[in-house]
């Protein structure tokens, strides 16, 4: 997260409890903080799909928590009907009446006019990966390495079925909303993302790949791409922050096992 967003937040909480503001006030100011803190507090960016439903879901939660109880929906309902009825406040009950009706209309007029433009630079959907990464304080060789449980389909065929099995848990239970239940790239977020998901089901991908690559891209998301990579505007997050090196390699077996690919071999070098 962006420690200074969140510190501005806390700051604006802060100074709204010695003002003791009402429930009106707080419930805007809720509303507009956590959007604030979704639209611009992380690092990796977050789909705007994604931030809708969360918005929704907020929307619900707030408005249930002021219509709980009778002197909660007086104290919000109480400014909005004096706003509404009180002559004093006519222009800007007024001003308000054209003014939403017309930021709705800007909204969708800038959304259909926005301009296609290629990249400023060069996309390589498949960049080099570095020689090596460091991954929770462990160096990976990405050259020379290989899975660490890949050995275990031909000399312990039943250890490596858990290993799959583990790899699907942690598929379905952190990749599945972008990349999809069948692993083609269709998940329920996929309209919020540029570009969208790596399709796994595709014979002209993960086959392509080693796994030390895919452990790479795994472990350093949308975050660790070179120069070369991008411009990539994804919520492809820094998986070795919310996974265990062992469940980041158990997922890349169940990604060629659900397609029925092999992963490529590493070349031999030239002589």
């Amino acid at each position: 997260m962006k420690v200074p967003i969140v510190l501005a937040a806390l700051a604006a909480f802060a100074l709204l409890r010695l003002l003791r503001v009402n429930l009106l006030v707080w419930a805007g100011a809720w509303w507009l903080g956590i959007y604030l803190l979704l639209r611009f507090g992380f690092t990796a960016p977050i789909p705007s799909s994604v931030i809708m439903i969360y918005m929704g879901i907020v929307s619900l939660a707030i408005l249930a928590y002021v219509s709980s109880s009778q002197p909660r929906r007086d104290e919000v309902a109480g400014p909005l009907v004096r706003f509404m009825t009180e002559k004093r406040y006519t222009p800007l009950l007024a001003a308000t009446v054209v003014a939403i009706p017309a930021l709705a209309a800007a909204n969708v007029y800038v959304r259909m006019n926005v301009p296609v433009e290629p990249p400023l630079f060069s996309r390589t959907v498949h960049p080099a990966s570095p020689a090596d990464i460091t991954v929770h304080d462990k160096r990976i060789d990405l050259d020379a390495g290989e899975n660490p449980f890949r050995h275990l389909e031909a000399s312990d065929p039943q250890e490596f079925r858990r290993h799959v099995e583990n790899g699907r848990r942690v598929y379905y239970q952190n990749c599945v909303f972008c990349h999809g239940d069948t692993l083609a790239g269709n998940g329920m977020f996929v309209h919020g993302l540029d570009p969208i998901p790596t399709n796994f089901a595709d014979a002209g991908t993960i086959p392509m790949l080693r796994e030390t690559f895919l452990f790479w891209r795994i472990s350093k998301g949308g975050p660790g791409l070179p120069d070369e990579g991008g411009p990539w505007d994804t919520a492809m997050p820094a998986w070795e922050n919310f996974l265990k090196e062992d469940e980041m390699w158990d997922a890349i077996l169940f990604l060629y096992d659900f397609t029925g690919s092999r992963p490529r071999g590493r070349e031999a070098g030239t002589k």
